[in-house]
């Protein structure tokens, strides 16, 4: 089964420029269950004291579904978690040379040392635990082995693949993914990032080669170029995975409007899934197949994520795009005077870069017949 462990709350909070107050977090954790999200990670309890309020809050919703913290993988992160209640954790701990450097002056045995010593503490608090491989993607495959090894005969649940400078491609992914996830040492959440415009590629090439969680973030919201996109990821497992998941289109687009409104980030129209044009069709033939077959040219149904089909009058339509919007306004054209009519149509559009609206069609039409 596929998981959705979202973390707009966490990680796309960490996106510049954004911040959530308490009350926008509340009505955000909420909408994500009811879109479907599987487990939400909803901040870090070391920030502070609002901070662990705020979770403190999250939790009071009693949500069925599983929260979790994110914390650096040390003793004092630990217990501000479990200080705020929460029953789930991810316990960071840098996996890539680079990072292992950076942290831990190189030192990989102190690091193994410290990891073992949180996560023993954590599960005999009876804690749900994740071991969030800082830069995976940037790891050596054999030390990663190393840490699922420890993790598994230590207790842990889960080891989150973090591609934490999106550097990956699905080919990659699904390489490194398929050789881990063949150990039968930990379930493995894919954490991608979109630097390269893959994160939501990545994210399924995981699911694909093994994984069985990946961490997401309403529209890609994130560090840097964002994460995977939690409405793409979960349309992509339901209608490509054949997930069960009864999405509702309503709940959907009210959580995307919170997130949009409280992140002050506009949705771009033809951002995929929940775009306001994605369902616009001008391209005559496109148009045509449309007529026939509402399946001819859409990969699902506008209704499904709130949105609406639309046949705009542009420079690339065709005589079904006219004869759709006069007929909806009681004109049974003739074909003859609608080919005729096109030229004209393109050059209004082409010179004012605006399509025509259907009264001004019908004006068109109608001095047309006149002359």
């Amino acid at each position: 089964m596929f998981l959705i462990n979202d973390t707009t709350l966490r990680d796309g909070e960490q996106a510049p420029y954004v911040a959530f107050n308490t009350k926008e977090k509340l009505d955000i954790a909420k909408k994500l269950f009811e879109a479907g999200a599987d487990e939400l990670e909803v901040g870090i309890p070391a920030m502070g004291q609002k901070e662990q309020d705020d979770l403190k809050e999250i939790l009071a919703l009693n949500l069925p579904i599983r929260i979790m913290s994110w914390n650096r993988a040390t003793l004092n992160d630990l217990e501000a978690s479990i200080n705020c209640g929460l029953k789930a954790v991810d316990l960071s701990i840098p996996v890539s040379d680079i990072l292992i450097d950076v942290k831990f002056g190189g030192d990989k045995d102190k690091l193994l040392r410290q990891l073992e010593t949180v996560v023993l503490e954590a599960k005999k608090e009876g804690l749900f635990v994740c071991i969030g491989g800082e830069d995976s993607s940037r790891a050596n495959l054999d030390f990663l082995k190393e840490i699922m090894s420890l993790g598994k005969s230590i207790g842990a649940d889960r080891f989150r693949y973090c591609d934490t400078v999106g550097i990956l491609t699905p080919q990659k992914t699904y390489k490194n993914i398929k050789e881990l996830s063949s150990l039968k040492l930990l379930d493995i959440e894919m954490h991608t990032h979109n630097d390269f415009g893959m994160a939501t590629a990545n994210a399924i090439s995981g699911f694909e080669a093994g994984a069985m969680s990946a961490n997401t973030t309403v529209i890609g919201l994130g560090e840097r170029a964002g994460n995977a996109s939690f409405e793409q990821v979960l349309m992509s497992l339901t209608r490509l995975f054949g997930k069960n998941v009864d999405i509702n289109s309503e709940k959907l687009k009210s959580l995307i409007q919170s997130v949009s409104l409280a992140s002050n980030r506009r949705i771009d129209t033809n951002l995929p899934i929940i775009g306001e044009y994605i369902f616009a069709h001008e391209s005559g033939i496109h148009v045509n197949g449309m007529m026939k077959s509402k399946s001819a040219y859409e990969p699902f149904t506008p209704n499904e994520v709130g949105l609406h089909r639309a046949f705009p009058i542009g420079k690339h339509s065709g005589t079904s795009t006219l004869l759709y919007h006069l007929q909806a306004m009681g004109i049974n054209p003739d074909k003859k005077r609608l080919q005729e009519l096109l030229p004209l149509v393109r050059e209004i559009v082409t010179n004012r870069k605006k399509v025509l609206n259907s009264t001004e069609l019908k004006e068109l039409y109608l001095c047309s017949l006149d002359i």
